[in-house]
């Protein structure tokens, strides 16, 4: 299995690069970050807080921390047009010399669209958008040009000059939705990713094998990740009042031992890659202790 690091894109840049730098030193296979654009409400009204712009995190990370895969989990595709997008993970790949995975989702987040002016449709027409949005993007990856005439994008005979240094950037396609998600990522992904729990995913995993079938396609071909949020620690103390809450996400509490069966159970599911969110792992020095423990107690067992 890999496992990859998730900062949160509400801290400060340097916390974001000290740390992404401290996971690459110790043996961290990957850092993604999040595309948005401030923290989100449950009532879709503004919020204020300091949000990183994904890909220029992205960028920077790409010329500074020399080995980690990277990757948008996962860029909302209602913010940019997808030829963009491709030129801009064609140019990261460049920067990182052929470690980007692209990660693209439908949209989601109501209350920076209605701040930024973002036109947010219906599921239908995001995940129809989606849809011709991957083809458009892995046309323009992997093909000299590409014409595509659908019915929210139109591209004709458009470059995409540099190309990415890898021959096929890999696309994952991330969200949960069974019958019209799994279906985009069975067509057109080489990764998929959702938030889980191992019998979650044990689940999804057939439902994408379902419909890679009916595409006939194999699902060995597309690799898996998930992630849940981490509560890792030796302090039973610290774990009690942790244990059996409900936080509102998939979580995984408990003692490194208790991880190491946890994380063997999403391996079993079908889990290639766990991401670990820094969302819930308090300062700095304690984010950091967190991910030496996660590397050294429960990532060695996969190893």
């Amino acid at each position: 299995m890999r496992f990859s690091i998730w900062p949160s894109p509400n801290r400060p840049w340097e916390e974001t690069l000290d740390l992404v730098r401290h996971c690459e030193a110790t043996g961290w296979d990957g850092v993604y970050f999040a595309d948005h654009f401030m923290p989100n409400t449950d009532d879709g009204a503004p919020a204020d807080g300091p949000t990183f712009e994904v890909w220029s995190v992205l960028a920077a990370l790409a010329a500074s921390v020399p080995r980690l895969r990277l990757g948008p989990l996962v860029c909302g595709n209602t913010y940019r047009h997808p030829a963009v997008l491709a030129k801009m993970a064609a140019s990261v790949d460049q920067v990182s010399g052929g470690r980007l995975v692209l990660g693209l989702g439908a949209g989601w987040q109501v209350n920076e669209h209605a701040a930024y002016g973002v036109d947010l449709p219906g599921v239908k027409d995001r995940l129809d958008r989606l849809e011709e949005a991957c083809t458009i993007v892995t046309g323009l990856l992997r093909q000299p040009r590409t014409t595509f005439r659908g019915r929210f994008y139109r591209i004709i005979d458009a470059p995409c000059d540099p190309k990415p240094v890898q021959d096929r950037l890999p696309l994952l396609v991330g969200g949960g939705g069974e019958k019209r998600t799994l279906r985009i990522a069975a067509r057109h992904a080489d990764e998929w990713n959702t938030w889980s729990t191992p019998d979650m995913l044990d689940h999804k995993v057939h439902v994408l094998a379902r419909h890679c079938e009916a595409e006939g396609r194999d699902p060995a071909e597309i690799a898996v990740s998930t992630q849940a949020l981490m509560f890792l620690s030796d302090d039973e103390d610290w774990l009690a009042p942790r244990r059996g809450g409900d936080v509102g996400r998939a979580a995984i509490v408990g003692t490194p031992p208790e991880v190491v069966d946890i994380v063997a159970a999403y391996r079993d599911a079908g889990a290639d890659e766990l991401i670990v969110p820094d969302f819930t792992m308090g300062p700095l020095t304690r984010r950091k202790d967190t991910c030496d423990l996660f590397i050294e107690k429960v990532a060695a067992a996969f190893r």
